[in-house]
């Protein structure tokens, strides 16, 4: 469908060439997928008695499965019974989807619903801004499960810059985030407790490595999963940056002090965190060549029993205790243990990935009923064939329960529809089905915990030129000293003297401005 403005498409195609540059994969899309649009004229469809028409819409999506769902795949058809509606889906590979997805929004050819995966792109951002899409806030109201169903963080971390929601989130769950997890048999066998403060940590660190807390009598653990990965856009100081965190109480690189947008660097605290880092690694209580090992290998080391603190999400259990359980057959699984808060702080995380939206170009009542297919999909006897398919195809039932035919289910592609419409269980980061009934009881526990006072990132969506600009550079300086500070290469006075000039820098003090303002925006300050 076209969006009605010839010029938009030609505004903003030197603006896919910057897009793409940021890293798309260059994998072949599938060849048969659902091409093109359906004409506005399908609109919401022709009433046949009491019952509205299906509604037709075209979608476009990404896949994860070695093939595409085919259109006239019955688990596709039983959800478009259920949800009045008929789908013309264009699957894209998930390697190819960013580069697709930039021609498409480019093109004005745009399907009636689309999965934005990155809804802060420059061309998504700059065609919102264009009117190209609609504002569906004054509409999810009148939809219970969008409404209700997505939890108030995705909604306001995906506002725009004028402080309105132009796509779905697509929920995940923003409870239990990546935080410290640790072998609570070390504990056990050092006679300490589950940390509470960075002061703790760092006992609990120092106990690790010095009270052979493996028991095998060699001085062969580490005490905490350092690492650092300057190349990584949202966490360049690894797993650094929640010990860091926790001494600022801010989840990101920027805080809100009521009147302004601050970086972090600016903060006191993390003078102190890098003091307190710097220490640790000065007394050996984190790997020496922590700057350039890899996530993987610090994750490989704890299953071989060699540490017993990372930073974790307590869903990723099985990942690590079947391997830990060769090493040590008493190890339990309660034993992967999820620290509640540090200093009273652990983050919340976004609650989405990625969005859907529609443009402008269809219809408002065509659109109201694309929202009413996706609330009613959120239904648990709807949703449930994206987990489950069909019974007799692609499950049974035993004792009233669910037996899955995993190979089926593969086979028909059906955890595609996931891709399109998805219910987030809240305690999916934590508790899984094949987890032990004790360990799920716990990880449930502390993720409530962790709920009363866990911190979102704030800064998520909003825009600042200066810091598109400017950020990368600044940010890389800030990096590069804080790693050789712990190293010894550099005194903390080094630190000192880099924030005195940050804090005067022209650069850091307009884009603070702007993140001031666009934070006020988004908030309706």
């Amino acid at each position: 469908m076209k969006i009605g403005k010839t010029g938009l498409a030609a505004a903003l195609a030197s603006l896919v060439l910057l897009s793409a540059c940021g890293g798309g994969n260059s994998a072949n899309a599938p060849s048969g997928t659902a091409q093109g649009s359906a004409s506005a004229d399908k609109g919401a469809g022709q009433s046949t008695g009491d019952k509205p028409a299906p509604v037709e819409f075209t979608v476009m999506t990404n896949f994860f499965s070695q093939q595409p769902m085919a259109d006239d795949n019955p688990v596709k058809a039983a959800v478009e019974e259920a949800t009045n509606s008929r789908m013309d889906i264009q699957w894209v590979s998930s390697n190819n989807y960013t580069d697709k997805l930039n021609v498409t929004l480019v093109s004005g050819d745009i399907p009636d619903l689309i999965y934005i995966n990155d809804p802060f792109s420059t061309v998504f951002r700059s065609m919102t801004s264009q009117g190209a899409f609609w504002d569906l806030g004054p509409y999810i109201g009148e939809y219970p499960n969008l409404s209700s169903g997505i939890s108030e963080t995705a909604w306001e971390l995906t506002k725009m810059a004028d402080g309105k929601n132009y796509a779905v989130p697509r929920p995940r769950p923003s409870e239990a985030d990546t935080f410290f997890i640790v072998r609570k048999d070390w504990l056990d066998r050092v006679g300490l407790q589950a940390p509470t403060t960075t002061d703790e940590l760092y006992a609990v660190m120092k106990a690790f490595v010095e009270r052979d807390p493996d028991g095998n009598g060699k001085p062969d653990t580490e005490g905490f999963a350092a690492y650092i990965e300057p190349t990584r856009v949202d966490l360049p100081y690894g797993s650094l940056s929640y010990i860091e965190h926790s001494f600022t109480g801010v989840n990101g690189s920027w805080k809100w002090d009521g009147e302004k947008m601050i970086h972090t660097s600016l903060l006191p605290e993390v003078r102190e965190s890098l003091v307190y880092i710097t220490k640790a690694y000065a007394e050996k209580l984190i790997p020496a060549d922590f700057a350039s090992l890899k996530p993987t290998q610090l994750r490989d080391m704890f299953r071989a029993g060699r540490l017993g603190l990372m930073t974790e999400k307590a869903g990723t259990q099985r990942d690590y205790m079947e391997e830990l359980k060769k090493i040590d057959p008493n190890v339990k699984d309660t034993d992967f243990y999820p620290v509640t808060n540090l200093n009273g702080y652990n983050p919340k995380g976004p609650g989405y990935n990625g969005v859907m939206a529609i443009p402008k170009s269809v219809p408002e009542e065509k659109m109201k009923r694309i929202l009413q297919v996706m609330d009613t999909w959120m239904n648990p006897e709807v949703f449930k064939l994206n987990t489950y398919g069909l019974e007799g195809i692609h499950h049974k039932l035993e004792n009233g329960e669910p037996v899955v035919d995993t190979e089926k289910m593969l086979a028909d592609s059906v955890a595609d529809l996931n891709q399109i419409l998805y219910v987030a269980d809240p305690y999916a980061s934590s508790t899984k089905p094949f987890f032990s009934p004790e360990s799920n009881e716990l990880y449930a526990q502390v993720q409530d915990e962790r709920a009363k006072t866990s911190v979102a990132d704030i800064s998520i969506g909003l825009y600042s030129e200066t810091a598109q600009k400017a950020l990368p550079e600044i940010e890389k300086k800030i990096i590069d000293l804080k790693t050789k500070v712990i190293l010894g290469l550099q005194p903390i006075e080094a630190w000192d003297d880099l924030a005195a000039k940050l804090r005067d820098d022209p650069d850091m003090i307009k884009m603070s401005g702007e993140m001031t303002e666009a934070y006020k925006r988004r908030a309706g300050l």
